[in-house]
């Protein structure tokens, strides 16, 4: 790197010549995004897109939700015709498919992609319009999967799609046709965020913050990509392979030609639960990031935590076939999954020791992001305690398929995931839009939540054991379901007002919310130290990690050592070496461009068209090869200030 400089300690940096605020505007002004409404479609850099993510996932969940309210209204009284049998398995299936597929993990990437660069000290992800690229792909087919659900096209054969329910014979016409090219090609988007974010965490970091200093959030992150890059292309494979079934005639799930049904759930479930941790893992980042700014003081357990996170992570590829206890499988091989399963809670609990370890004995900050983690560990132990049960194959076999593990499932997503992810967001609320969410509507809204959520989802574990199978749109008066169901969808009600609170909350903030300062929270980490809303480069002047909490040390040591040499009129970010993070070289970042949203509206209409025909394949391969022969042509070099 011929142009930087190191300069360690002295908090002073090389810069072209002109004054400070002249580099500045003209850093600005490199790696601003065009403005106005067609310029919109050409934004790459990460924070706009990463917002966009979140934003987007947000509204699948308020509709899934509602959907997810509709059902409660039809199973809240016996025999009630809120919903017909097959508008309820419609509504069934695009609820369970946009929360986990719309909703989950999306956000998940979306908090990623806007924090991770700010993080690690980064000015951008590292290809910012492949991040581009997979955001559209992401809200075009989520967009046409839940259009679906007003045409009349909607599939119902459940969110998990098991033939032969889902092959041609019992689910004719579009719908199944439908979720499996969605599902294939919003898959896409989370492999694009995948590679993005291990490259940028693994190459872009700032200088100094070698492995070991890494946060928690950071690592959970890497954790999260990786295990998308392994658990993704099964369901990309099973979702083909149905397609093939339904569109020309393959008999890949089809038993009296030869086929296996039991393959569609090998290869679904072999991305599923992984997928649940996908879900959780960066989650778990959040609760640490939180309970470390919230205690002001190092997290205990530094490397526990991390090899725990590893540890899910592996661990959570060799349960699958704990969804197939009832499949006849041999005994050897259940007792295979029991024994992993049960053992993957071994992780989880050591890092509920660590946190509990970091906040004994703290002068804890009881603002709302906190609050959210108290009802985090609440609701994710009573998940985890009912997550060994399943394990177990007696027990699994008496309550599969029974509203048990609809609780089971609820409780540690919503509990694991939901309740983590709202305590992220109104942490970082203020780092994005400069503003501080309402503490007491805050306050209110974790309340309502915990309260409506325990009311709505408890009563099913009791309801499972009381024989209620899952996926029934209806049930008779001397089931003796009725008044358990009824303070479910009560529940349910009270949880939805919690939700509303929350989202009254963010419009009032942002119309009129207190201003927060750069770091309102006091907080530690390297995406404090600059400005709230970051600046377009997030970083002016490269930043020197000298230890975990870089925002502390520097308040500590009084200087705040940087890396000069960067341009101040091109995309140019540090390169770092993969272990200790020392300077290797300089990445010039290509700018924004409509060329990756043209790229995506080619590969949808290609997705689109094989719900009708394969020869759409043929023709979509071509004009997206074109779309990105005009994406990648170079253009004219740049030049040396």
């Amino acid at each position: 790197m011929s142009r930087a400089a190191v300069l360690e300690g002295t908090g002073e940096a090389l810069h072209p010549a002109g004054t400070r605020a002249d580099e500045l505007a003209a850093i600005e002004r490199s790696w601003a995004s065009p403005p106005g409404f067609l310029g919109w479609f050409t934004h790459v850099n990460h924070s706009n897109i990463g917002r966009r993510f979140v934003l987007t996932s947000f509204v699948f969940f308020l509709l899934a939700g509602i959907l997810g309210l509709l059902i409660r209204l039809q199973l809240a009284l016996p025999l009630a015709e809120v919903l017909d049998a097959e508008s309820y398995n419609q509504v069934m299936t695009v609820h369970g498919t946009a929360m986990m597929f719309l909703f989950a993990i999306p956000a998940m990437e979306g908090i990623a992609i806007a924090i991770v660069p700010l993080m690690v000290g980064a000015r951008d992800m590292a290809f910012p319009r492949l991040n581009a690229f997979g955001y559209y792909v992401y809200l075009i087919g989520g967009s046409v999967f839940f259009g679906s659900l007003f045409l009349g096209l909607a599939p119902g054969a459940g969110w998990f799609s098991y033939v032969p329910l889902a092959g041609p014979r019992f689910a004719p016409g579009y719908g199944v046709d439908i979720w499996t090219t969605m599902i294939t090609f919003i898959e896409v988007s989370a492999l694009t965020a995948a590679v993005e974010l291990i490259v940028t965490i693994l190459k872009l970091r700032a200088p100094g913050m070698s492995l070991d200093r890494m946060p928690i959030f950071v690592w959970a992150v890497l954790v999260m990509a990786f295990m998308i890059l392994f658990a993704m292309p099964a369901v990309i494979v099973a979702s083909s392979l149905l397609m093939m079934d339904r569109l020309i005639d393959t008999q890949f799930f089809v038993a009296e030609a030869g086929g296996s049904p039991l393959l569609w759930q090998h290869l679904f479930w072999f991305f599923g639960h992984p997928e649940v941790y996908i879900i959780l893992v960066p989650a778990l980042g959040m609760v640490t990031t939180v309970i470390v700014t919230f205690t002001r003081r190092e997290v205990v357990g530094y490397n526990a935590l991390v090899l725990a996170i590893v540890g899910i992570g592996m661990i959570s590829f060799g349960l699958w076939v704990h969804h197939m206890y009832t499949t006849g499988l041999p005994f050897m091989g259940r007792s295979f999954f029991m024994a992993a399963s049960s053992m993957i809670a071994i992780p989880s609990g050591v890092q509920v020791f660590c946190w509990i370890a970091t906040l004994w004995g703290a002068r804890i900050r009881m603002a709302a992001p906190m609050l959210w983690v108290l009802a985090f560990f609440a609701v994710f132990i009573a998940g985890g305690l009912t997550g060994v049960m399943v394990a177990s194959v007696p027990f699994d076999r008496q309550v599969h398929d029974s509203y048990f593990i609809v609780a089971h499932f609820h409780y540690v997503l919503m509990g694991g995931a939901v309740f983590p992810l709202m305590a992220g967001v109104t942490y970082w609320f203020p780092k994005f839009t400069g503003r501080l969410l309402s503490e007491r509507l805050g306050r209110w809204s974790v309340a309502t939540v915990f309260a409506g959520f325990n009311l709505a989802f408890f009563p099913m574990h009791i309801l499972g054991l009381q024989g209620m199978p899952r996926r029934i749109y209806t049930y008779l008066p001397e089931m003796g379901w009725g008044d358990l169901n009824l303070v479910s969808t009560s529940g349910s009600l009270l949880l939805a007002a919690g939700f509303a609170i929350s989202l009254w909350n963010v419009a009032r903030s942002l119309a009129r919310g207190a201003p927060a300062g750069d770091d309102p929270w006091g907080a530690g980490t390297l995406e404090w130290a600059t400005a709230s809303p970051p600046l377009n480069s997030n970083f002016p002047e490269q930043p020197v990690v000298l230890g975990r909490n870089p925002v502390w040390d520097w308040a500590r040591s009084g200087h705040r050592p940087i890396v000069g040499g960067l341009s101040i009129t091109r995309r140019e970010t540090m390169v770092t070496t993969l272990l200790d993070a020392r300077p290797q070289s300089v990445q010039v970042l290509p700018g924004p461009t409509p060329w990756p949203f043209v790229s995506a509206l080619v590969a949808s209409a290609s997705f689109f068209g094989l719900i009708f025909t394969p020869w759409a394949f043929v023709a979509g391969f071509f004009a997206a090869f074109l779309s990105f022969l005009a994406w990648f042509w170079p253009r004219k070099p740049w030049r040396e200030d």
